[in-house]
């Protein structure tokens, strides 16, 4: 979904769309709990001129999960590396996509990313002193997404504007829980050959703001091609497999004047996040596009070890239960 989203600038780069009346429904007054599908790490491009690409039919492949997930997400987060070289016929043939997606995609930029050529192509997405980063008011969430690009440079860079910013907005939020979305993730990962220095003055800069708000229940990321998690700043940093190839899970440091022949990209199944707010906390789960074998289904055979987990679980048999719930 990508025409129905209505944006409102407004005086702090927030964004109002079709998802404020489509993504929560209510029943009995209560909301239900939020599903945020995330995709990062497109790199859609990287083969130019195929149309075929890796990288545009793994893509496919995790749209086609989202979509097909029940209970489908309100709606998807694209965190960054949406292109391989920010071109704007690539940026084109992403809006396409996204378009066809059920649900809203809000975009953010990655270090590949050309803010120009992005706003060429998605010019209603809301910007702040030209950088791309604004705010979705989405049931009980607040989530900011955040701009991390420096152009020209690998690593993530925010500065005293973007920091001002993100003040502004957590400020501005009082005791609403609030979910940040930043390309590139703010901890030392163990990716030596990827990861951040211990002393990036971004990075202080950025958890000097964060640290100060406990609302803020997570911080998800992309960038490193793997799913991670780590505490930092009193929440917690959770990162995003890419849908291109994965990074190779490698924990040993990497000397630059030695090659070593270990493995640094490999073809691991596209992957995506779906992370769940419940009502008091959010719950990330990581999940790949890719065909499984199925071992066991819910079949009569496999009831009374469902019935046997939930009495256990609820105190009370399952039936009844049942037969509760049939009754309010």
């Amino acid at each position: 979904m990508w025409a129905d989203m209505r944006y409102n600038r407004g005086g702090t780069g927030s964004m109002d769309s079709a998802i404020q009346s489509s993504a929560i429904r209510r029943s009995g007054g209560r909301s239900e709990p939020l599903l945020i599908a995330q995709i990062t790490d497109i790199h859609l491009g990287f083969d130019a001129g195929n149309p075929l690409e890796m990288n545009r039919t793994r893509l496919d492949a995790v749209l086609r999960e989202i979509a097909a997930s029940k209970p489908a997400p309100h709606i998807i987060v694209a965190s960054g590396d949406l292109t391989e070289a920010g071109v704007a016929d690539d940026y084109r043939t992403l809006r396409e996509l996204f378009a066809r997606c059920p649900v809203p995609v809000l975009p953010m930029m990655g270090n590949h990313d050309l803010r120009d050529s992005f706003r060429q192509v998605f010019p209603e997405v809301p910007t702040h002193d030209g950088f791309v980063q604004y705010v979705v008011d989405q049931g009980p969430l607040r989530l900011i997404l955040l701009d991390t690009l420096e152009e020209g440079r690998h690593g993530g860079a925010f500065c005293e504007t973007r920091a001002r910013w993100l003040e502004a907005r957590l400020a501005e939020s009082g005791d609403r829980p609030v979910v940040i979305f930043m390309h590139h993730p703010p901890v030392q990962t163990g990716i030596d050959w990827m990861t951040i220095a211990a002393d990036e003055p971004w990075v202080a800069r950025v958890e000097g703001v964060i640290s100060r708000y406990s609302n803020v229940v997570a911080v998800l990321a992309g960038h490193i091609h793997r799913p991670i998690v780590a505490a930092w700043a009193g929440t917690r940093v959770s990162v995003c497999p890419s849908t291109a190839p994965q990074v190779a899970l490698d924990l040993r440091e990497i000397d630059p004047a030695s090659p070593d022949g270990r493995p640094m990209i490999v073809a691991e199944p596209p992957g995506y996040g779906l992370h769940l707010w419940n009502g008091q906390t959010l719950i990330s789960h990581y999940g790949v596009a890719d065909v499984h074998p199925v071992l066991a289904s819910y079949t009569p055979q496999l009831q009374p070890m469902v019935q046997d987990f939930l009495e256990e679980r609820d105190g009370m048999p399952a039936s009844a239960k049942l037969a509760e719930t049939a009754t309010r």
